[in-house]
């Protein structure tokens, strides 16, 4: 299967970079668009690159945050049959809240039930055909501290920490080779592989996606701590792991001396072969 990055924080060949994420992934009876990034800049990346969104005949949002999320309403407009799979909690009103700031609303354009005919609600351990299945509901099987307190859904009560019910991965299985697709892996990248792994027996042949390692202090000793525990734990088996985004420089450092050439930066542009 191909992999090709069409929107990260980075970008390589005169892309366009913004804060978000959107990949393209081709396998023998998919075309597929993993996540729409913050908004429709990456359909220019993706002529650019020679992809034809139009072509796409599956969809999927890995959460109901904007920089994923945010492109769409461009989406549809170039491509009009592909189902959209999207979490029904991915609609919830999600903000980042930061002491002495006003909240933020991070969510998906309150105007998207415009999109509904092309919705398709998801649930988890879906599975679509041989080739596709959903991950959601992840266990917490690992020791992991959550670094997204300030991820917070607005509820009648007031604001509450997102415990990301809404987030949802994609496996795709093809050739004997399977690929595991995380978009920020909110709920601990360790949880999300050894979900997969649970799910099909094994675990990938490769990762794509951030890890939301970002916030972590250098200078607390807990987090390599955390991540010395995360990189000794994905270093098990012989997974390649593709990540970027939130996933952050002193994380992608700590982790790239655990785990070598298996952890590889996923740009804007960047081309993979499962």
């Amino acid at each position: 299967m191909k992999i090709i990055t069409l929107m990260e924080n980075e970008a390589c060949g005169g892309l366009t970079a913004a804060r978000g994420l959107s990949q393209y992934i081709e396998t023998p009876k998919h075309k597929i668009l993993f996540d729409m990034g913050p908004d429709g800049a990456f359909l220019e990346n993706a002529e650019k690159l020679g992809v034809d969104l139009a072509a796409v005949d599956v969809a999927v949002l890995s959460h109901g945050h904007s920089d994923h999320g945010g492109g769409l309403r461009a989406f549809c407009e170039v491509n009009s049959h592909a189902d959209v799979l999207v979490h029904p909690d991915a609609f919830g009103d999600f903000y980042a809240v930061v002491p002495g700031e006003d909240p933020r609303y991070i969510g998906l354009d309150e105007d998207i039930w415009e999109l509904e005919s092309r919705v398709v609600p998801t649930a988890p351990g879906l599975r679509l055909d041989e080739e596709l299945s959903l991950l959601g509901d992840i266990p917490n099987t690992f020791p992991w501290t959550p670094v997204v307190e300030k991820l917070q859904e607005k509820t009648a009560e007031g604001f509450r920490r997102d415990e990301f019910r809404h987030e949802q991965h994609l496996l795709v299985e093809a050739w004997g080779k399977t690929a595991l697709f995380a978009g920020c892996g909110h709920g601990g990248i360790v949880n999300i592989v050894r979900a997969a792994e649970a799910q099909r027996g094994r675990r990938p042949d490769a990762v794509f996606g951030g890890f939301h390692l970002f916030e972590l202090d250098p200078a607390d000793p807990r987090s390599e701590e955390l991540l010395r525990a995360t990189g000794e734990e994905l270093a098990k088996g012989d997974t390649v792991y593709y990540t970027g985004h939130c996933t952050g420089a002193y994380a992608f450092e700590v982790l790239h001396g655990i785990l070598g050439e298996r952890l590889r930066p996923m740009h804007g542009g960047t081309v993979a072969e499962v």
